[in-house]
């Protein structure tokens, strides 16, 4: 009866999955130069559309691109040549209610996509994922492991480097807990959708680990009643698994899990902090624990992501918290031709967003923070590089607001950076004013190209967006800075970043507003509780009203109780600093943008809001969107996002 249940709710998150042809007005058009003329006022349209692809994957031999495509103002899964007859291009629609978690491609014929959906599922909400396989030779796409009974079946472990159409996966087969409920490993072949269990679940061990050639090598233990995680470990693809280590992870203790593991050796590559706390690249012998040597370290930042070759076997690159936050590639191919691109645009961010398994050809993002980017197309062994498109055509190659990085103290003197937009055309003194906290709240802004924060200049509005503390990016003492501050020093860096504007002379005091969406939704509600007679108004977008409501619910997440601990270290009472119960002291008029599809944070939480407002008789406006998502990945939606924050910051606190 379960099983079928959840297969009535799994029908109901594919939607209509045939692929479809693409339409003439998806071929990539090429860019148009960049402007170095004055440019008139862009309509709000402009910034409503869709970027041009998001998640762009290169085939491994380099000949087609897979991603999220903007297909007459809505996303679609598309699979095409880079070069040549676009009308042999494979589409498939994003399922109603569901969102794209990931794009993986197995070889140069077939791409794997990871979806979750948040579902009803015994009287609460639950996260499911699941995986769909898309052929770009035939169009057919084809549903993996959907006949599981289990919460979780999309963990890719492994792809195939010989070009086969076998892959590694992950997945539940029981929402109860009993033996069916933990991971299984599933050899699936894409083309069909057959599996075969490799490796039966293990009571206890809810993910699995696999080396470059398919083995499985470890297990990764967790029990929520004491929130404390074991890693297993066996030297080769057979045989027994061993534990050698725990970690409490309410104490914040990490297991040091490999991502690379050397031939022939029991030594793997991991992320782990050295003697000086600096988050580094090291190799560690795995069957004594004991430390090698450091592979990679950055002077003044960490290590907080990888680059891996599309075998698995060599790490590329590193990912880092630096200020520029860019790729450091180890690899010296791959180091030259970061070389080469820089010096085709010095003055731009250079980003190589994907590359072919020989890393001679690549997708490259040329952008700045006052325009969205062209997106190109590197061929290394010809030298050639093809603009593919403007990532958002209607706006060009045209140069927008200035953006910087600045710095200020908050009062009690931790420093914050934060970026900050000014409006063109007008001079940087007593502008009308916008903060803008960001979502996570384990998040970051950096100084690249945000549409709402160019729409706003664009408006007249000069916008800063502060990295509080509790933000990522900066370190784990920045980070940590954050515990028991939710809604009080965190709230305080955001104030202080006004102040220091007003300060400055950029901002008017009485001309200012906070917006912000997910947390900084949030953020925007309880600042103007917080401090009322600093803000002249607040839009709340996707936010967070009701912590006590947010933070117990995780979609059946496994890891509940650790998440509920995590968010009990970020403030000691949630209730006290929720916006729904202060609204008693808030002066300002205040906007709510909901989706009705968010599957991220509930509607409810606004709709809640807003009548609490009502009651207590305060201005309060709320759009409610009926087919928005979290991220508004419709182009209409986000029309209609951007014009609501218009209207009402013309209304509440005009640019003129």
């Amino acid at each position: 009866m379960v099983r079928l249940l959840f297969l009535i709710l799994l029908s109901a998150l594919a939607g209509p999955l045939a692929a479809q042809s693409a339409p003439a007005d998806t071929s990539a058009a090429a860019a148009p130069s960049p402007s170095v003329a004055t440019i008139g006022p862009l309509a709000t349209e402009a910034f409503a559309r869709l970027p041009f692809v998001e998640k762009p994957a290169l085939s491994p031999d380099g000949s087609h691109v897979a991603g999220l495509f903007a297909v007459r103002g809505e996303q679609r899964i598309l699979l095409m040549p880079v070069f040549g007859d676009r009308s042999r291009s494979v589409m498939v629609g994003v399922p109603d209610q569901t969102e794209i978690a990931w794009l993986r491609w197995v070889n140069d014929d077939n791409l794997v996509v990871g979806l979750y959906a948040l579902q009803p599922i015994a009287g609460d909400n639950w996260y499911i994922s699941r995986m769909i396989a898309i052929s770009r030779t035939t169009g057919k796409v084809t549903k993996l492991l959907w006949d599981v009974g289990g919460q979780n079946g999309a963990d890719l472990l492994w792809v195939p480097t010989d070009g086969s159409n076998h892959i590694l996966v992950a997945a539940q087969n029981s929402i109860y807990v009993g033996e069916d409920f933990w991971p299984s490993v599933y050899r699936v072949d894409v083309t069909n959708g057959r599996k075969r269990v490799v490796l039966r679940g293990r009571s206890g061990v809810m993910d699995w680990g696999v080396d470059h050639f398919g083995r499985i090598r470890y297990g990764i233990g967790y029990s929520d009643a004491t929130t404390r995680a074991t890693l297993l470990y066996r030297s080769g693809g057979e045989g027994s698994f061993r534990l050698i280590e725990r970690a409490s992870l309410r104490n914040e203790e990490e297991l040091t899990v490999p991502f690379l593991f050397l031939p022939g050796t029991d030594h793997g590559y991991v992320i782990d902090n050295d003697d000086d706390g600096r988050s580094v690249v090291a190799e560690i012998d795995l069957a004594t624990g004991k430390p090698v040597r450091t592979v990679y370290a950055v002077d003044g930042s960490d290590v907080d992501g990888i680059e891996m070759s599309f075998d698995g076997s060599r790490l590329l690159g590193v990912t880092t918290t630096g200020r520029d936050r860019s790729i450091r590639w180890i690899d010296p191919v791959m180091a030259e031709h970061q070389k080469t691109l820089d010096a085709a645009s010095p003055a731009s961010t250079v980003r190589i967003e994907s590359y072919s398994r020989n890393l001679d050809k690549m997708l490259v993002r040329i952008s700045t923070p006052d325009n969205p980017g062209l997106l190109y197309y590197y061929d290394a062994a010809t030298g050639a590089l093809d603009r593919l498109a403007a990532i958002n055509e209607a706006i060009g190659g045209k140069r927008l607001s200035r953006a910087r990085l600045v710095q200020y103290k908050a009062r009690d003197g931790l420093e914050i950076e934060a970026v900050l937009t000014m409006p063109r055309g007008r001079a940087a003194k007593g502008l009308p004013f916008i903060v803008m906290p960001h979502g996570g709240p384990w998040a970051h802004d950096e100084l690249g190209y945000d549409y709402w924060a160019q729409f706003l200049a664009e408006r007249g509005y000069a916008v800063l967006q502060p990295n509080f503390r509790g933000s990522t990016g900066y370190g784990e003492d920045f980070l940590r800075a954050g515990q028991g501050q939710l809604g009080f020093a965190m709230q305080d860096d955001v104030s202080d970043g006004v102040r220091w504007a007003v300060g400055e002379g950029i901002a008017d005091a009485k001309r200012v507003c906070i917006v912000g969406a997910s947390y900084g939704g949030y953020a925007a509600m309880w600042g103007v509780a917080r401090d009322p007679d600093q803000y002249r108004c607040a839009i709340a977008i996707a936010g967070v009203s009701n912590l006590r409501r947010e933070v117990n619910d995780f979609g059946g997440a496994v890891r509940a109780r650790l998440y509920r601990d995590q968010w009990r270290k970020m403030t000691p009472d949630f209730a006290a600093v929720s916006p729904i119960n202060a609204i008693g002291r808030i002066k300002a008029p205040l906007l709510l943008i909901h989706g009705r599809k968010d599957v991220t944070v509930d509607h409810g939480q606004s709709a809640r809001m807003y009548a609490a407002m009502q009651d207590a008789g305060k201005t309060v406006e709320f759009v409610s969107i009926p087919l928005a998502d979290h991220y508004f990945t419709r182009e209409a939606d986000r029309l209609t996002l951007l014009g609501a924050i218009d209207d009402f910051l013309r209304r509440y606190n005009p640019p003129d």
